[in-house]
């Protein structure tokens, strides 16, 4: 089996604007562009807010039980569907998960098996 990772890491302000810059120059002149791909944070307070015990036990419950639908994963979770809600939004929009859209539900997909945390130093 094939082990699928996605990176997590930590980039100060300036880096991420230096990362920007160059890719912005690179695409300028044509050239080819490093595709990099994960979620960065710009500090270690950061990610501890962004991935609480929470909301990392929902990825494991994406990951595991593949719910159906946010109201499943709410009753699988025992949790309030509107917190639910609001962490996946945030889990979306951060990288960590894929919302597949059906006919009259939204999946949560995790479409990784490992998170890779990464600090510089």
């Amino acid at each position: 089996m094939k082990v699928k990772k996605i990176k997590v890491g930590l980039k100060d302000l300036k880096t991420v604007l230096d990362d920007f810059v160059k890719t912005g120059e690179a695409i300028e002149r044509g050239g080819k562009v490093k595709k990099e791909t994960g979620v960065y944070f710009t500090s270690l307070e950061a990610f501890r807010k962004a991935l609480t015990p929470k909301r990392l036990e929902l990825l494991h419950i994406i990951k595991t039980r593949k719910p159906s639908s946010i109201s499943e994963l709410a009753r699988f979770a025992k949790r309030d569907i509107k917190n639910i809600s609001d962490d996946v939004k945030f889990l979306k929009r951060s990288g960590f998960i894929v919302i597949e859209e059906g006919k009259r539900k939204s999946t949560p997909v995790v479409k990784y098996d490992k998170i890779n945390f990464e600090i510089a130093v």
